[in-house]
């Protein structure tokens, strides 16, 4: 059997992102709240920093394809750093979609599999979407 083994690095990296995620969501809750987004950007981008390793961030936002979210998000990041929230999560909200493009087929087959929603997932109507803007499916 394979352990998973967690630092005390990567949960205070797991931590950071999740109070990121959170403080983000409450500067959209008020409203676009300049304080909140550029605590939650920052606390986000640090916490991943952490949990994945310094390293493997710099390839993550180098890679020649992932070159427009990452420039995108960078965008986005400034602006809200110097206050123009709105336009600034809707660059990130892109270079977002446009970074993590490659992992929604496994969150589809992995949403699918759920207990409490895969009932949703599994409706032949939603099926029907997945499959279409799936693509090329990713093994698990």
């Amino acid at each position: 059997m394979v352990s998973f083994v967690m630092s005390d690095r990567k949960k205070i990296g797991l931590g950071l992102t999740g109070f990121g995620v959170f403080f983000s969501f409450l500067g959209i809750i008020m409203l676009f709240d300049k304080g909140f987004l550029a605590m939650g950007n920052i606390l986000f981008v640090s916490g991943v920093s952490l949990t994945i390793g310094l390293k493997s961030t710099v390839q993550f936002f180098t890679k020649p394809k992932n070159h427009k979210g990452s420039i995108a998000f960078g965008v986005g990041l400034f602006l809200v750093l110097i206050g123009w929230p709105i336009l600034g999560m809707m660059a990130e909200l892109y270079g977002i979609v446009a970074l993590f493009s490659g992992f929604w087929p496994t969150a589809a087959v992995y949403l699918q599999k759920t207990p409490t929603f895969g009932w949703i997932f599994q409706h032949p109507f939603v099926t029907s979407l997945l499959t279409r803007f799936r693509g090329r499916r990713v093994p698990v």
